[in-house]
């Protein structure tokens, strides 16, 4: 009974919290700071306060993760909105809403931080059109602020860049002013060091822009003939996320346009490696069918299937394989979005919505839609608890670094060092939540690898090896 009477009492106090406004619309000032100072001393001067237990249960629960970044920042303009209007901006109040914040929001290690450059993803993307330039902007700055209190800023950082990466590649951004905005608010959060690969991936999709008019001029020098019109966007490999690419086999024409490109940059940059990234690559198709012409937008994956049917009327999966290149998952999920979506220009057989060994496709050539323009989706793997964990063992491995770089700094200046004043050092200058485990695992990694040592005598004091 107890435990159950006390769980209400809290959630009745949080409710009249955040309904204080209404309460004290009456009340003067002095009483406002009176009452402030008493409502404080007996609801906020300890850990448990009740700014905690309301983030814990947002933060928490698994089942808010796809409200929980609006929930937070609801949250956080009501208790801004009653400290400012019901207690005068207490400092008080304040502080302990900060620090609230900041231990709640970390209570679950890197999902915040994960949702939150999600949540800012949502926001940025072309589509987008909750929201007016100036409301995005006053978004963006909130959003900083549940920034500021998470611990695992590399985190997000990871899950931003990816995103970022997706947005300016498919030209996705809703607004580059607001991308910029963005990034200059990281960079004021968070130093240059920490945006410098985010600015990198913009300055090469500007220089791209001056490379596409030089190649242009170089095709018509060298009178290239071709109909096939090519943009290449170049990519500093260390500002991108990592992008494994896969081997393909494309048909002739493209291949030839591949080449020209090749030798064109490299006549200006020699020694530089150019990788194609086929998974990023995008084609406008120009189509004809029985009711009239269409323009289909679709993945380069999409397009090597959807030409073979110039030079016949159908093929089997196992021939669509063989003439593609493409790896089975692959061309199987291409094939689905191409004869099992909404858009069908292909047609199944058997009919189904899975595609099985042995189906044969066939061109349908009486396609019909009401746009000239078409954007034909690849059917998307979830995003795919496989890339959220590529993401997060990418941070892990960073994170690793830049601890073994901590230590070796810090024993290279003090020489010798008790452990738990080289734990309380790194606690000082690494900024994310760490666990004396992990970093023990360092020390023993270069103690292995003989940049320290133990002290004969005192197994807990570490000697830096020069």
């Amino acid at each position: 009974g107890r435990s159950v009477s006390k769980e209400l009492s809290q959630q009745l106090l949080i409710s009249q919290f955040l309904n204080f406004p209404s309460l004290l619309k009456d009340s003067g000032s002095s009483g406002y700071r009176a009452f402030g100072d008493s409502f404080f001393t007996q609801h906020f001067n300890h850990s448990n306060c009740i700014f905690q237990k309301f983030g814990n249960s947002i933060v928490t629960n698994p089942v808010k993760d796809k409200t929980m970044v609006q929930e937070l920042l609801d949250f956080k303009d009501k208790i801004d909105f009653i400290i400012a209007t019901s207690f005068l901006k207490n400092e008080k109040f304040i502080v302990a809403m900060k620090d609230a914040f900041e231990t709640f929001i970390n209570k679950r290690s890197n999902k915040p931080a994960q949702l939150l450059a999600k949540y800012v993803d949502s926001k940025l993307r072309a589509g987008n059109k909750e929201a007016t330039d100036e409301e995005l902007e006053e978004l963006l700055d909130k959003v900083i602020v549940l920034f500021r209190f998470i611990n695992g800023k590399d985190v997000f950082e990871a899950f931003y860049k990816k995103d970022l990466a997706r947005r300016l590649l498919l030209g996705k951004s809703a607004s580059v002013d607001a991308e910029k905005s963005m990034l200059s608010k990281l960079k004021q959060e968070c130093g240059t060091a920490f945006t410098n690969k985010l600015q990198g991936m913009f300055k090469d999709m500007e220089l791209s822009k001056d490379i596409m008019i030089q190649l242009k001029q170089y095709m018509q020098n060298q009178n290239i003939p071709g109909n096939i019109e090519l943009t290449v966007s170049i990519l500093t490999t260390s500002f991108w996320p990592t992008y494994i690419p896969k081997e393909i086999q494309l048909p002739p024409e493209m291949e030839r346009l591949q080449e020209n490109f090749r030798n064109f940059y490299l006549s200006k940059h020699s020694g530089r490696k150019l990788q194609w990234q086929s998974t990023l690559g995008h084609c406008v198709l120009k189509a004809e069918f029985k009711k009239g012409k269409k323009e289909l937008q679709v993945t380069l994956f999409q397009t090597l299937v959807l030409l073979m049917f110039n030079e016949g009327d159908h093929f089997s999966l196992e021939e669509i394989k063989m003439a593609t290149g493409l790896e089975d998952r692959e061309l199987r999920r291409t094939l689905q979005s191409l004869a099992c979506g909404r858009a069908r220009v292909l047609i199944k057989n058997p009919k189904g919505k899975d595609v099985e060994d042995g189906d044969r496709f066939f061109c349908n050539e009486e396609f019909n839609h009401k746009l000239f323009k078409i954007k034909i989706n690849q059917i998307q793997e979830k995003e795919t608890i496989e890339e959220h964990t590529i993401t997060t063992q990418r941070v892990f491995q960073d994170r690793q670094y830049q601890i073994d770089a901590a230590i070796v700094r810090i024993m290279k200046i003090r020489k010798t060092l008790n452990h738990n004043v080289l734990l309380s050092e790194l606690y000082n200058q690494l900024k994310f939540t760490l666990k004396p485990s992990d970093l023990k695992k360092r020390i023993e990694s270069l103690i292995e690898r003989d940049y320290m040592e133990r002290d004969k005598e005192n197994p807990n004091q570490y000697k830096y090896i020069a």
